[in-house]
């Protein structure tokens, strides 16, 4: 409940400071309004990342001081529109993402300017919507535009049961490429193969240079044409070595939250790339994300893609879903339920 339905206050979870899940505390905060051209979105559900998790320990590299709400995409139902907003009008499905600005999607309300929010078409629930601007857009991001995949090509996905890997095994298979997902179990890996991969690594039964060496006896010797770490930290440097002659390695990660080891030898005698990726700084520097979106969006509301969510979990109780991320378990996104029943 908030303002537009009788109420001047509405339900947030705010981090009071920086901390474990423990700090994300239940409150009620006064409602956001659309400023010159921003959208207010009643947020029905919105999505849980990793980089909720370092803002809320106060390690990433954009977290403001707390008292804040975290929370960098959602999706929701317009109820108000700022001066100069057009191509957006109230009543309508929407999903949006600011990891810019930050508006703060674990709550009621989020004001987001108008070029992060994209309406969601018909066939394509709000739950899912919530789980498609970051781990999505990253993993088309990624493929499309930095790695430009081809049908020719063979990708290595690593944590493929994850948000970003999951939804990249099924790009990389629409794509018509040969598709290797890792993942670490038997569980996790025979459930991300189903998404359409054509093998499957089981990192835990392979670790280190036996994973390095499945990857290669899968490719004949040749390696990758494309590796997409999510991992960081020391799989970036197998990474390096799995990746064949001309290959392109993607690093948008580290999850694992240690040094990455490098030896140029592993990629530069083989006219290896190594391209970065990370989202909120694409933001910054002008990247416009609605296209992408869209496309994403009409292939969930065809089938193309399905969107596996692992968890809802209601908006008081984003501890536990925090808890649940950091035991890196889930298989696919969890979601906070922020409307109420």
């Amino acid at each position: 409940m908030s303002s537009h339905e009788g109420r001047y206050e509405m339900r947030a979870v705010r981090i009071e400071e920086f901390g474990g899940p423990e700090v994300l505390v239940p409150v009620e905060v006064p409602d956001p309004v659309a400023g010159p051209g921003q959208v207010l979105v009643r947020v029905a559900a919105a999505g849980v990342n990793r980089a909720d998790a370092l803002v809320r320990a106060g390690v990433y590299h954009r977290a403001g001081r707390p008292p804040l709400i975290p929370g960098v995409e959602g999706a929701g139902t317009v109820v108000a529109v700022g001066g100069g907003v057009t191509g957006i009008g109230v009543g309508q499905r929407v999903m949006a993402l600011d990891g810019v600005n930050a508006p703060g999607f674990y709550a009621e309300l989020a004001a987001v300017p108008v070029e992060q929010v994209v309406v969601v078409p018909d066939g394509v629930d709000l739950t899912e919507a919530a789980a498609l601007p970051v781990a999505w857009l990253s993993a088309w991001y990624c493929l499309r535009h930095l790695a430009k995949l081809t049908k020719d090509d063979t990708v290595v996905v690593k944590a493929a049961a994850s948000g970003v890997g999951s939804a990249a095994v099924q790009m990389a298979a629409e794509a018509g490429a040969r598709v290797i997902a890792m993942a670490g179990s038997p569980e996790k890996t025979a459930w991300a193969a189903a998404f359409g991969a054509d093998a499957a690594v089981d990192t835990s039964a392979h670790p280190d240079d036996a994973e390095v060496d499945e990857v290669l006896r899968l490719t004949e010797g040749r390696g990758a044409d494309v590796v997409l770490d999510t991992v960081g930290g020391r799989a970036f440097g197998r990474s390096l070595r799995e990746v064949g002659h001309g290959g392109r390695v993607v690093a948008l990660a580290n999850v694992a939250l240690e040094p990455s080891t490098v030896d140029t030898r592993d990629f530069y005698p083989k006219n290896a790339s190594i391209l970065g990726f990370q989202l909120t700084n694409l933001q910054i520097h002008g990247y416009d994300p609605r296209e992408d979106l869209r496309q994403i969006a009409e292939r969930v509301a065809a089938g193309t893609y399905r969107v596996p969510i692992e968890t809802v979990v209601p908006l008081d109780r984003a501890r536990e879903a925090h808890e649940r991320l950091a035991r890196r378990d889930n298989r696919g996104k969890i979601v906070l339920a922020v409307a109420r029943d």
